[in-house]
């Protein structure tokens, strides 16, 4: 039996799938052990444990020998040394004898993407992304840096933007005042959330679905394809390598995937691939091996 994780800062899909059985696929709040400590990481695991445990297809499945032990493939934002030590103590106490692995969210991506091939995988979601993958492992990484200073193209920074240019005048009045009545907001009060307030980039990013909303205004269209060839300039065009065909997983990509292959196409690179949420294609390279 095979446990693999896509977890998130915000979400996180867990699949349990066996030989001859049917896949049980669970949802549950994200894992970040750059954020969140021992104790929460527990309460988050202890329930989907539960969860899993109740459903009737693991019911059923076969016990199989003490030698065929649970494997847990953990993928997840912020799993890295030496943060991920946390998240896999927390998973071998909870799923005794289990062989657990924890890797970081962009190998499950690259994995997801390109199987054993060689590839530039891609994340845009809240945050984004980037490094060039071997077919085995991530062997080059721009580090994204976070919504202040990096993660070009992601849900944080387009909010980040949508507010700039609405509140500078760089968009019509008419789309500032459809903005500020859509989600009941002022100037000062995105100022209060930004800067006040907890996670603002989680703020931003849920601003989203107006761009989405907007995307055939002119303005809109500038900024989206602005963003997306910043983020191909300063993540993608750096390693050098844009014989690579290029994938991406996230709801970003996924939500403006029309946007997004323009700019790869402008830009001299071939989207091959995009996946909005990547665990089934991760647990197809688990069956394999």
């Amino acid at each position: 039996m095979k446990l693999i994780v896509d977890s998130g800062s915000t979400k996180a899909t867990w699949l349990w799938m066996g030989d001859d059985v049917e896949d049980v696929v669970v949802e549950s709040v994200g894992i970040n052990p750059v954020r969140d400590d021992a104790e929460h990481i527990r309460l988050v695991v202890d329930g989907v444990a539960a969860t899993i445990a109740s459903m009737e297809a693991v019911r059923r499945a076969p016990m199989g020998k003490p030698s065929d032990a649970l494997t847990i493939c953990f993928y997840g934002a912020g799993c890295i040394p030496p943060y991920s030590d946390v998240v896999g103590e927390v998973l071998t106490s909870r799923f005794e004898g289990a062989h657990v692995t924890v890797e970081s969210d962009l190998l499950g991506a690259a994995r997801a993407l390109f199987g054993v091939k060689e590839g530039i995988a891609c994340i845009l979601g809240t945050g984004s992304n980037s490094c060039i993958y071997d077919g085995r492992s991530i062997v080059a990484n721009v580090s994204p840096l976070g919504w202040i200073l990096g993660d070009e193209g992601s849900g944080a920074v387009l909010g980040r933007m949508l507010v700039g240019d609405l509140l500078k005048g760089q968009l019509s009045s008419a789309l500032r005042d459809a903005f500020l009545e859509r989600f009941e907001l002022t100037p000062s009060a995105i100022i209060d959330r930004v800067y006040r307030q907890p996670m603002p980039n989680r703020f931003l990013a849920s601003l989203v679905p107006f761009i989405a909303e907007h995307r055939s205004d002119e303005g809109i269209h500038a900024f989206l394809t602005d963003a997306f060839r910043s983020f191909f300039r300063r993540n993608v065009e750096v390693y050098g390598r844009k014989e690579l065909p290029v994938g991406f997983v996230g709801g970003i990509a996924a939500q403006f995937e029309e946007e997004l292959t323009e700019v790869s196409h402008s830009e001299g690179f071939e989207v091959e691939r995009v996946e909005k949420q990547p665990i089934h294609a991760m647990a197809a390279f688990h069956r394999m091996g």
